[in-house]
C-alpha cells in the first residue's frame, strides 16, 4: 500500500481520479490550489486507488493522507 500525500497546504481543486480507479506510477489524482498556483497529486506506484480521503473543496495540510493505492 502506498499513500498519497499533500506536498503543500492547500485546495482540493479537482479530483481526477475515484476509488477503483486503475493508476501507473506517475498518473494524477487530484490537483491542489495554493497560493494561486496548481499542483498535481500523483500516485507513486501503478496499482488501484482504493481509498480518497477528500474531495473538491477541501482544505488539506502539508503531509496530510489524501487517498491509497494498493
Amino acid at each position: 500500500m502506498a499513500e498519497i500525500r499533500a506536498e503543500m497546504v492547500g485546495t482540493v481543486l479537482q479530483v481526477v481520479a475515484e476509488p477503483g480507479a486503475t493508476l501507473n506510477a506517475g498518473d494524477t489524482v487530484l490537483i491542489l490550489e495554493s497560493m494561486k498556483m496548481e499542483l498535481p497529486a500523483v500516485s507513486a506506484k501503478a496499482g488501484t486507488l482504493t481509498s480518497l480521503a477528500v474531495a473538491k473543496g477541501d482544505r488539506v495540510q502539508q503531509g496530510d493522507v489524501l487517498g491509497t493505492v494498493e
